[in-house]
């Protein structure tokens, strides 16, 4: 398992992340398949599709081994690079003990999480000290411990802040690798809708309604207020997202085709 550090600001220009909201149906992968791509969990549907090799495949969600393993292993097979959290490595390879021989993969892990034997800090105490480094913004509170859990990783050594949905740690690596303009696909955040590559009793429950208000709104608020600017844009091309316009622009396919046109 590599670490990320030698590939900090390795990559410049456009990145597409590719999430599971069924607006990702719509959206036509192999038109913008020059620009470099990232696919997450089941999203990997849509580059096997259209032949589409991504940059990176992420998944932190063990979970998701045990329930979609297949998906898994076409990611495994399609991907670049992998960015895979200990806890997926280790439940992928008690399934399959050579799934990983010859990959290239990168260990993903949330902030303030076990490394090397040492204890994660309290909440409040990684937040206290989060609010120093310059790689890390995060939010604080001495009463509430949500808002502590609340932020944006720009080292993903260092780890990231899961906002509760991996396309917000998409985001956070994107700007690890050195990308200026993010542009998010199929982030409907709309539970109701399901995820495109699952149909019925096979669907998996989502937590997004649950955790909207608290994690994942909050975070990309943050995202807006804090990350974003001059050198760091992210614009998301669900226009029936949940996410207000004013937190992340919403780009229509004409817009998007101008602002690459421009770049």
């Amino acid at each position: 398992v590599q670490l990320f550090e030698r590939l900090r600001g390795k990559y410049s220009g456009a990145v597409f992340i590719v999430a599971s909201g069924p607006s990702v149906k719509e959206f036509p992968l192999h038109r913008y398949a020059q620009y470099p791509m990232f696919a997450m969990n089941g999203s990997i549907c849509r580059f096997a599709d259209a032949g589409v090799s991504p940059l990176f495949y992420l998944c932190d969600d063990s979970s998701f081994v045990r329930n979609r393993l297949p998906l898994l292993q076409q990611g495994i097979a399609l991907a670049q690079n992998l960015a895979f959290s200990p806890r997926v490595i280790e439940t992928l390879l008690a399934q399959a003990a050579d799934a990983l021989d010859g990959r290239s993969v990168y260990g993903f892990e949330r902030v303030n999480r076990p490394v090397a034997g040492r204890a994660p800090l309290g909440d409040r105490q990684f937040a206290w000290g989060a609010r120093k480094d310059a790689d890390l913004e995060c939010a604080f509170s001495l009463f509430r411990q949500k808002p502590n859990r609340i932020g944006f990783s720009r080292n993903i050594d260092k780890g990231y802040f899961s906002g509760r949905t991996i396309p917000y740690a998409g985001i956070q690596l994107a700007y690890h690798l050195g990308f200026q303009q993010v542009f998010v696909v199929g982030m409907d955040l709309d539970s109701s809708k399901g995820r495109f590559y699952e149909q019925g009793e096979k669907a998996v429950p989502s937590r997004l309604d649950g955790d909207y208000e608290d994690y994942i709104f909050p975070c990309f608020e943050l995202l807006a207020e804090r990350v974003v600017g001059p050198t760091f844009q992210v614009y998301n091309l669900s226009l029936e997202s949940r996410l207000p316009a004013h937190v992340l622009p919403k780009l229509e396919l004409d817009q998007l085709d101008a602002l690459l046109a421009a770049l």
